[in-house]
């Protein structure tokens, strides 16, 4: 699993949202979200930043490159 697979499903987890609930919130396909928490597919630049403001967490927390979710 990728860092950014486990950390965005710890973000879905603590926002207490089910797969289903947070594909939705993107407009994506349930299948799509499952792969991205298992590490098979990551989403586009768009899609990143997305998925970073709607966790309110930095793309640099998302991706792995910092431990640190918060936003500069």
């Amino acid at each position: 699993m990728s860092e950014f697979s486990t950390r965005i499903k710890k973000c879905r987890m603590e926002k207490v949202l089910t797969q289903k609930q947070a594909a939705a919130m993107f407009g994506l396909s349930e299948r799509l979200w499952r792969s991205y928490e298992g590490g098979d597919r990551t989403p586009t630049f768009e899609g990143l930043i997305a998925i970073a403001d709607f966790f309110d967490v930095s793309l640099d927390y998302l991706v792995g490159r910092s431990d640190n979710p918060k936003r500069q």
